[in-house]
Formats: C-alpha cells, sequence, structure tokens
C-alpha cells in the first residue's frame, strides 16, 4: 500500500544556509539543524542535530573550496548512516569544473576527482542524486560513479530573462572566446538575437590577445554570456574587443560569480559595463550586492528536481 511521504529535510552547509531558508520556505520544507565546530588545529566537529531516519534530505553546498567540499562528503555520509531514505546533493556551484580534462602530461583532473569522492558517499535506501547548474563541461556529469546519479541543470532560462531585461529586443549576444560559441549561439538562437564571440591567439603559456569579432556589433547593445567568472581577465579583454569594434554599450551575465578577492571591484572600476548580473549559485555574490550586482536566484530551477514520488 502506498502512502504520501513526508516532505523533505533539508540541510545546508553554513555557506549556503540563505539557499536552506528560501528552499525550505518556498517548498514547504522542514529545515534540518547542524552543529559544526572547528577545533584550534583546523579539525571539525560535525552533529546532525534533526532526527532523519526514514526522510528524503536535500543536502545543500558548492564545493567552494576544500573545507566544503570535506564538509558536504562528511555530512552526506552521516545522513545515510543515521536513515536517510532518499538523499539528494544540490550543488548549485562545482569547483574544478574547467579542470575537466588533462591537457599537459601529469596533470590532475580534478573535476573527476571530486565527483570521484562525492560518488563514494554510500547510498541511501532509495538512492543518491547529486543536482548541478551549468557546467563547464557537459561530460562532467558522466564521472560520478556507483549509486549517485548526476543531474545537470541549465540555467537558460534565467540567462535568457535577464538579457531579455537588459537588452530588450534588439542586442547581441557575445561569449569572452569561440570556445562558449556553440552554447551562447544555442541562446542566442531562443532569444532570436545575434551571436557574436572573439577570437584569442596565444601570445605566451598564460597570455593571450583578441584577434578579431566575428560579428558586426557597431552601434550595437552588446551583452556578454559567460558560464563562470572568476578574476575577469578573459571578460576584461573580451569587452574591449567588442567595445573597439563600436559597441555602443556592454552588460554582462555570468551564471557562477566566483569574483575572488578584488576581481569584482577591478572589474566594476573597468566602466565598460553598464551592469553586472550573476545567479546565487556562488555565496561570494551576496557580499557585494551592495555594491551592484545584480544577483538572480536560482531556486525555481532546482525545485523540480527535489520532489520524491509517493511510496
Amino acid at each position: 500500500m502506498q502512502h504520501s511521504a513526508p516532505s523533505p529535510l533539508v540541510f545546508a552547509i553554513p555557506e549556503y544556509r540563505g539557499m536552506q531558508d528560501a528552499l525550505c520556505r518556498r517548498g514547504g520544507y522542514e529545515p534540518g539543524e547542524l552543529e559544526l565546530r572547528v577545533f584550534p588545529d583546523g579539525e571539525r566537529y560535525l552533529r546532525i542535530l534533526t532526527p532523519v531516519d526514514g526522510r528524503d534530505i536535500v543536502l545543500i553546498g558548492g564545493t567552494i573550496n576544500d573545507a566544503a567540499t570535506l564538509t558536504i562528503y562528511d555530512l552526506a555520509c552521516a545522513l545515510v548512516k543515521y536513515g536517510a531514505l532518499h538523499l539528494t546533493l544540490l550543488v548549485p556551484y562545482f569547483a574544478y569544473a574547467t579542470m575537466e580534462r588533462a591537457v599537459r602530461p601529469g596533470e590532475v583532473v580534478t573535476a573527476k576527482t571530486r565527483a570521484t569522492l562525492l560518488s563514494a558517499i554510500p547510498p541511501a535506501c532509495y538512492g543518491n542524486r547529486v543536482v548541478l547548474l551549468d557546467l563547464h563541461s557537459e561530460g562532467i556529469p558522466h564521472y560520478f560513479e556507483g549509486e549517485l546519479t548526476a543531474v545537470h541543470v541549465y540555467g537558460k532560462p534565467i540567462i535568457r530573462a535577464a538579457a531579455r531585461r537588459l537588452g530588450g529586443d534588439d542586442f547581441v549576444l557575445a561569449c569572452t572566446d569561440a570556445g562558449r560559441a556553440k552554447w551562447v549561439e544555442s541562446l542566442a538562437n531562443d532569444l532570436g538575437v545575434t551571436p557574436a564571440f572573439v577570437y584569442k591567439r596565444r601570445l605566451s603559456g598564460s597570455e593571450t590577445a583578441v584577434a578579431a569579432v566575428n560579428a558586426q556589433v557597431e552601434g550595437r547593445r552588446v551583452i556578454i554570456y559567460d558560464d563562470m567568472i572568476r578574476t575577469g581577465s578573459s571578460l576584461l579583454g573580451a569587452a574591449r574587443a567588442y567595445r573597439d569594434a563600436g559597441a555602443a554599450s556592454l552588460a554582462v551575465i555570468t551564471t557562477h560569480g566566483v569574483f575572488p578577492g578584488d576581481a569584482y571591484a577591478t572589474i566594476k572600476a573597468s566602466g565598460l559595463f553598464t551592469d553586472i548580473v550573476c545567479t546565487d549559485s556562488h555565496p561570494r555574490v551576496h557580499a557585494l550586492a551592495s555594491d551592484g550586482l545584480q544577483i538572480e536566484p536560482t531556486l525555481d530551477l532546482f525545485l523540480p528536481h527535489l520532489g520524491y514520488a509517493a511510496r
């Protein structure tokens, strides 16, 4: 006989408690409580305060650094041990996504080793899933193995809406290099606008220069999309190329705004952009909202992947 299961119990690592609160308010889910302390030598004490036996569990956390990654792993293993029926890891930001392949001998494919670590989490009674957002490479979900099923969620609805808001009906949707041209072309086709990208030539092992722009941007509003912004050096190089090609104005949209150190301040101070928009996938962005960074919530993208069938 089937019966309706209670709604999922939602936990989060400290950096994602805001997303935990938002998900519980929006979905009517119950928040789970944790105790986390750090000892003087750097070791962590973790305790699950809310009983989880017989419950479907959502654990929210991006692998934003090594400590966060291990906290997700440790908590997930304990949640299964203490009786989780079904475990969903909600990972809005998956770090090392650009290290998805080895280019030079001896390089560590860190995207795969991180996936292998999460794949080692013991399976809950009804299985484990990991939900990931806008991965740099579409092959990364295949790195997850065994009892862990990977779900790749695309941020297109958010990007399309933000681009339309910033550009209206007539603009050029651009990217920072030809490597992202296919994805940007798909977005541009959805929006019915012109796609553009820049050609680069390598000057040295660490330096590149823009050689050409592939589309007519003179006198046009140009909106640059990049899946991830870290230091912003590639973004600034591409933006200057579009400006020099005659773009009337520039804005930028990214899914993952990492912005380490003073990266955001540098991008803003360049004066190249009328608007800088990102999602809330990385917790760093919340500290920058008061400085003009526009943040788009991702919750609506994840909700369809967090419900469980009646049992």
